[in-house]
């Protein structure tokens, strides 16, 4: 288990005065039996006008609401949580569903089926093709090793490549042009589990390396945005794959949001209205450091909300 903290900060910039249109913000996780949520804080300048709500995949939503208009937005959020790290080589796999092919129960299979749905068009097949590569076994393929070839796979043979333009790129042209981001790589795994009929999904959240922890004197280091996915795996539920970085249910990867596809996931949504000369300018910087264990007799802080 590790307590840490992380501190997110998006600034935007306009050129002119504009008026901010809602904005949707995925920064607070969900506790669960890996992650658990002590603390939150949300700062928004200018001032806006929050309400809360879950959607379907019962991610925790912000939605805030300006009325002036301004040259500046900017959002700054703290989380504290406890990383329970998971080890999916000793999940119990169902032995149904331990080699491929295989088919979800019936109890599973209609809230599951969304989820195994191709979600971009391969006419010709280039991805499903490309994923029949990490098949192996003559009396059946082994699922979890599938995944994991799948996994690093993606890491060794395609080449990581920064774009700031927002979303994700079709699988197809991440296979084509040999490389993309994190939000790319993620997508081309998902859709790839997808065409082995394994149910799928994209992750957004951070990721952190622990060695960075002693970058500076107090401790903090500069963490990442992420995006990885999560395959559902009957006994197992849903397990971690980062094929950005080759790793399986690591506890550097603090999930914040999910969702069957990247537009469902992403963590600021919103619009502006303004001229069509407006230039727009975004920093983001996320700071990530390592809390002191609890000593014996102290109590926990409460858990505040955004």
């Amino acid at each position: 288990m590790r307590k840490l903290e992380i501190v997110h900060r998006t600034r935007y910039d306009y050129s002119e005065p504009v008026t901010l249109g809602d904005h949707r913000l995925m920064f607070r996780p969900r506790d669960s039996h890996d992650l658990r949520l002590l603390h939150t804080g949300l700062v928004i300048e200018p001032a806006a006008q929050v309400r809360w709500i879950h959607d379907p995949f019962g991610n925790s939503i912000a939605i805030a609401s300006f009325e002036d208009t301004t040259q500046m937005l900017e959002l700054s959020s703290t989380i504290q949580v406890e990383r329970y790290g998971t080890s999916p080589e000793l999940s119990p796999i169902e032995d149904y569903a331990r080699t491929l092919p295989f088919s979800y129960l019936a109890e599973e299979a209609p809230d599951l089926s969304r989820y195994v749905e191709r979600h971009y068009p391969d006419p010709n097949a280039e991805v499903t093709t490309w994923t029949k590569q990490f098949l192996d076994g003559e009396n059946g393929v082994d699922t979890f090793a599938t995944l994991t070839r799948l996994c690093t796979g993606i890491k060794e043979t395609l080449k990581y490549a920064m774009r700031f333009e927002i979303g994700t790129q079709p699988p197809a042209v991440t296979l084509e042009s040999g490389g993309g981001t994190c939000r790319d790589y993620a997508l081309l795994m998902m859709e790839g589990a997808r065409s082995l009929g394994i149910a799928a999904r994209f992750i957004t959240g951070y990721l952190y390396d622990p060695v960075l922890d002693t970058a500076s004197a107090d401790g903090t280091a500069h963490a990442y945005p992420h995006a990885w996915l999560e395959v559902y795996l009957p006994g197992a539920g849903w397990v971690e794959f980062d094929p950005t970085n080759g790793i399986i249910g690591s506890e550097r990867l603090i999930r914040v949001a999910v969702g069957r596809d990247p537009e469902q996931a992403m963590p600021i949504k919103g619009t502006f209205t303004g001229s069509s000369d407006v230039v727009v300018t975004a920093a983001v910087d996320v700071q990530v450091r390592t809390l002191p264990e609890q000593q014996e007799g102290e109590s926990a802080s409460p858990m505040q909300d955004l």
